[in-house]
């Protein structure tokens, strides 16, 4: 079936192109055409990104950085990330709006649920930034939140992989994918596919997960339209 509405998360590292850090212009124009292409085809669409290519709280720690502190750090990241994201999408012919989870007007909008529906409403991307607003929490936990509070179709991770493995497919040549699985076998298999808050919170809310290659143009859109793309996790 095709999704009317979807949550893609997206890490910091992808946008910074094959080092992980800064902002990769070509990378994100590929993701801004990608996600265009899937509004204008009827998709709602909202995304989280990671703050990892800019800094990461728990790599803070490892410096003497009170963990806290360190999080808010990485919230900031992901805003940067979100504002670097919404002009490459209006370059691709679409609007976007920059939510935040605390107040930083006039960079951005302070979030707000039925704002954030409305933006998705009127055919424009809703960049949804700052985590959960809290420390100790990831981007994981902010975009499994997030997809059960706008009522997502399901939460769709882009990766650099083309879906999950019974074993990390770029260490063991073994490997087998799954094409879908259950949230309790995911569990069960110590399937790292996101962590263990934004997993409980997706299957307590029934939120289907659904990982995929984003660097391969074209597979958001027949993910979106409903093809068999990456692996669902449900």
């Amino acid at each position: 079936m095709s999704y009317k509405r979807i949550l893609l998360k997206l890490s910091g590292e992808s946008i910074g192109g094959p080092d992980g850090r800064g902002l990769d212009e070509k990378v994100m124009n590929s993701y801004a055409r990608q996600i265009a292409a899937v509004v204008k085809a009827g998709t709602q669409v909202a995304i989280v990104i990671g703050g990892g290519n800019i800094f990461r709280g728990l790599q803070g720690v490892g410096r003497g950085f009170d963990r806290v502190k360190g999080d808010s750090m990485g919230m900031l990241a992901t805003v940067i990330n979100s504002i670097g994201m919404s002009l490459a999408i209006k370059d691709a012919g679409v609007d976007a709006e920059v939510f935040t989870s605390t107040p930083m007007a006039p960079m951005a909008k302070y979030y707000n649920r039925d704002e954030a529906v409305s933006c998705l409403e009127r055919g424009a991307v809703a960049l949804i930034a700052g985590g959960t607003g809290n420390p100790f929490f990831t981007t994981d936990s902010a975009s499994a939140l997030r997809a059960c509070e706008i009522g997502a179709d399901a939460l769709l991770k882009g990766t650099r992989v083309d879906g999950v493995y019974t074993a990390d497919p770029e260490k063991d040549p073994n490997a087998v994918k799954y094409d879908s699985l259950s949230y309790d076998k995911a569990l069960a298999d110590g399937l790292k596919i996101m962590d263990s808050t934004a997993f409980a919170l997706c299957k307590d809310n029934r939120m289907p997960i659904i990982v995929f290659d984003m660097n391969t143009e074209g597979n958001l859109e027949k993910l979106a339209a409903g093809g068999q793309i990456g692996t669902i996790v449900k």
